[in-house]
């Protein structure tokens, strides 16, 4: 069969185009920016085009050509610079159905979400909830699979966070809602769905993908703890709703700057109504039930990369604040006493006009430098600038006063801790 996959380079949709192709399908998958599913999976064929934009049936006639099947794996979870949440995952989507009732593709498999209805408390759910109404509507052989929180060996989003909170050595007390959490390992959705494309389960029918019993959040985060390999956390911290709710608002903040951290107030408020589907239906057709969130952890692997990256996903933000903080400082400080760093440069025998436009110069870069890190789209290339224009600060330092590579307090050494940091920073820059 030919297959399209939206979302094709996701957490979940990367498993379904990797699980697809190994069963002798032609995949192609959809997505914005394609660029590294093509080196991920060069046996599949890639679109990039963004789905926010394909808001009606004729946007979608040219990319249907020629597929037997559709498997929409798309999403966002919250609008922010680069995510429409309505856009993408309802108003695409009822475009997509019709357009594939008209080109006759009568398959549909639509990766959904438990929770998923339209008094939900989130776009996320709601819009999904749509899209999932639109597609019911239709007569077509849809079939809908409702995933719980999934559990896969790559880390994105909510498992990030979860890693990232089991690599701390405190554990918080008073997290949101003890309401039960189901997990799914990513792979049981990706042979989910490769049943419902080849017509191995009834179609027209809803399936909630989760385990038979749910956990607190507390309980999952000792779960992957332990998955990691580490003791019990030494120490509990108490943290209250309000701080709980502020630190989410500060997420969401960030997502304004293109960051697509989970840290946002739908996951807060996603976590507070719980994640927990009934399994039945899909125990009465795959005859058994899915892994549980045990057996999920004993199918990943747990080595020193995974726990390099709980520790470094909680770095990773503080690493970009204090960068920004540093170079923001050095060219406010400098702009605000002007004469003295002007002072500084016409001592070695500097004129007054090149020492002006050198300072101003430098301050400008310092700013910019400083800003452009806290933005995603922007942040690699300001790491190198930063690394970048310490090395030019040093050369050009040197020949005015090379003596300052034995100043006593360290005015050239100190500097370039700060290089190394900067290229951590870019080597640290990959969100997925």
């Amino acid at each position: 069969m030919r297959i399209l996959v939206l979302g094709g380079y996701g957490l979940i949709g990367s498993a379904v185009v990797s699980r697809c192709l190994a069963a002798g399908h032609a995949v192609t998958g959809l997505g914005r920016d394609v660029r590294s599913a093509r080196w991920r999976h060069p046996d599949a064929d890639w679109i990039a085009c963004d789905i926010a934009r394909l808001a009606e049936p004729e946007d979608w006639t040219t990319i249907l050509t020629g597929f037997d099947a559709v498997v929409n794996c798309s999403g966002a979870l919250q609008d922010g610079p680069r995510d429409d949440v309505r856009a993408v995952q309802a108003v695409a989507m009822r475009a997509l159905f019709a357009c594939c009732r008209q080109m006759g593709i009568r398959r549909i498999v639509q990766v959904s979400a438990v929770g998923a209805s339209p008094d939900a408390p989130t776009e996320f759910m709601r819009s999904k909830a749509e899209a999932d109404a639109a597609l019911c509507a239709l007569d077509l052989d849809w079939v809908i699979l409702r995933p719980g929180l999934v559990v896969a060996p790559v880390s994105y989003g909510a498992t990030g966070l979860i890693r990232g909170l089991a690599s701390l050595p405190v554990v918080f007390t008073g997290m949101p809602s003890l309401r039960p959490i189901q997990t799914v390992h990513v792979q049981d959705v990706a042979g989910a769905v490769l049943l419902a494309v080849e017509g191995g389960i009834a179609v027209r029918a809803h399936y909630d993908l989760v385990e038979d019993q749910g956990h607190t959040l507390p309980d999952i985060v000792a779960a992957y703890r332990a998955w990691l390999g580490r003791p019990p956390a030494p120490l509990a911290l108490p943290v209250s709703s309000w701080l709980l709710r502020a630190g989410f608002r500060m997420g969401d903040l960030v997502g304004r700057l293109g960051w697509r951290t989970p840290i946002r107030i739908t996951a807060l408020r996603q976590i507070e109504a719980g994640i927990d589907g009934d399994p039945t239906a899909w125990k009465r057709v795959a005859g058994s039930p899915l892994s549980s969130l045990s057996e999920s952890l004993r199918r990943m692997p747990s080595g020193v990369q995974e726990r390099w990256f709980g520790r470094l996903w909680l770095l990773k933000p503080a690493i970009l604040a204090t960068l920004s903080l540093f170079w923001l400082l050095s060219g406010l400080i400098a702009l605000t006493h002007l004469d003295a760093a002007m002072a500084a440069m016409t001592a070695h025998g500097i004129d007054a006009v090149t020492a002006r436009v050198t300072v101003l110069a430098g301050i400008f870069v310092d700013l910019a430098l400083g800003a452009a890190i806290l933005v995603r789209r922007t942040m690699p290339l300001a790491a190198l600038g930063m690394a970048a224009m310490t090395g030019i600060y040093l050369f050009f330092g040197s020949a005015i006063a090379a003596g300052l590579w034995l100043d006593p307090l360290g005015a050239y050494l100190k500097t370039l801790p700060g290089v190394m940091l900067a290229l951590v920073a870019y080597a640290l820059a990959d969100e997925r």
